[in-house]
């Protein structure tokens, strides 16, 4: 088998930037190189203002989209020089897009991304829009990244969860037989980002060492975990729609301190992801975590913590780095809709069958 190089972007809930892969499905060793595309202050204001409504949205989302498009682009240019590889060798970008609303409950989860135009700007096959089949045939859309987290990191002999710390946390079972499960479980940096933010004007609590000096507020956790949301079974899905600090002020007292609501917001994440766990799946032996997340070592320890024995590590244990997985997962959903193969799992999405997923901007 010759080369099959792909690339993978994804721009997540944090608004952080893009995350660009190079890979090859045709080699052992898949990421070829990572480049991180940072965006500017003013495409992160103009998305974050698209994450509410708001007057005159359908022309400031197709202006953002181009504006994306053109970051996209931006990080594609950037990686193929950092892995001194030409564009032509390249069959397909996977782009994820970046989203704003996710409610598949109404038939609808919207990421933005001019595909035609990131066809134009890099001259390269786009596959994007993978989420829309998914919702057509029944199924939430969420998550996408099972499949290829079975194809990359399913063993024979052990059963793994694959834990995705990203705005919003997902999880994966991996049994050694039967059915793969992935959902979403609430939470993840979402409300840690936009408390630092609100607070200290930083965009996010590195290492989680703001959480990591308070307390845990008892009253203010029993409330934020009786959303319904933590009590539904699986397949499930959520976004910043449900989980944002417009909701979680509705129950802070002005005397908390903030650093002990920092710290109630990361226990929080740590309690969903543990529950959804213990609760919803099968017999669990190893516990493998990736995404932004994985750089708050108070989170990780939190989550281990919940877990007791069940070993907690991050997924550059099974040789793919947390920080590249999300990105990777969209390069090789590419490939399988290149190939015309299914993309999704009906039993993590809730979809009625396999379906290709993905629309084709062909260069």
């Amino acid at each position: 088998m010759g080369p099959q190089l792909y690339i993978g972007l994804m721009s997540g809930t944090s608004l952080d930037g893009v995350d660009a892969v190079l890979a090859d499905f045709g080699a052992a060793k898949q990421l070829l190189a990572a480049h991180h595309q940072p965006f500017t202050a003013d495409l992160r204001a103009a998305l974050w203002a698209l994450l509410q409504p708001g007057g005159d949205e359908l022309a400031r989302a197709a202006k953002v989209a181009i504006e994306l498009s053109r970051c996209y682009a931006a990080g594609v240019g950037a990686l193929l020089r950092a892995a001194n590889v030409d564009a032509s060798l390249v069959r397909a970008i996977g782009c994820h897009g970046q989203t704003v609303r996710h409610c598949p409950e109404a038939g609808y989860s919207i990421q933005l991304v001019n595909g035609a135009l990131l066809a134009e700007l890099t001259g390269l096959a786009v596959v994007c829009d993978f989420r829309s089949r998914d919702i057509a045939a029944g199924g939430q859309g969420a998550p996408l990244v099972p499949a290829f987290h079975a194809a990359a990191f399913r063993h024979a002999t052990l059963n793994r969860v694959i834990v995705n710390l990203g705005g919003i946390a997902n999880i994966t079972y991996l049994p050694t037989s039967g059915t793969i499960l992935g959902f979403d479980c609430g939470p993840g940096n979402a409300l840690l980002d936009e408390w630092s933010m609100a607070k200290r004007n930083v965009a996010f609590d590195a290492d989680g060492a703001w959480a990591a000096q308070g307390t845990v507020l008892p009253d203010l956790l029993d409330a934020l975990l009786a959303h319904p949301f933590f009590a539904e079974p699986p397949p499930k899905s959520t976004g910043r729609e449900a989980f944002n600090l417009t909701w979680a002020s509705a129950f802070l007292d002005d005397s908390w301190p903030d650093q002990d609501v920092q710290t109630t917001f990361a226990e929080l994440t740590a309690r969903g992801i543990a529950n959804a766990i213990l609760r919803w799946l099968g017999p669990v032996d190893q516990v493998y975590v990736c995404g932004g997340g994985t750089r708050n070592a108070d989170l990780l320890g939190r989550i281990q913590s919940q877990l007791g024995a069940l070993p907690v590590a991050a997924t550059a244990a099974l040789g793919v780095d947390p920080s590249h997985v999300e990105a990777l997962a969209f390069a090789w959903l590419a490939r399988e809709r290149i190939e015309a193969r299914s993309g999704n799992l009906p039993a993590a999405t809730g979809a009625a069958g396999p379906r290709s997923l993905g629309c084709v901007y062909r260069a």
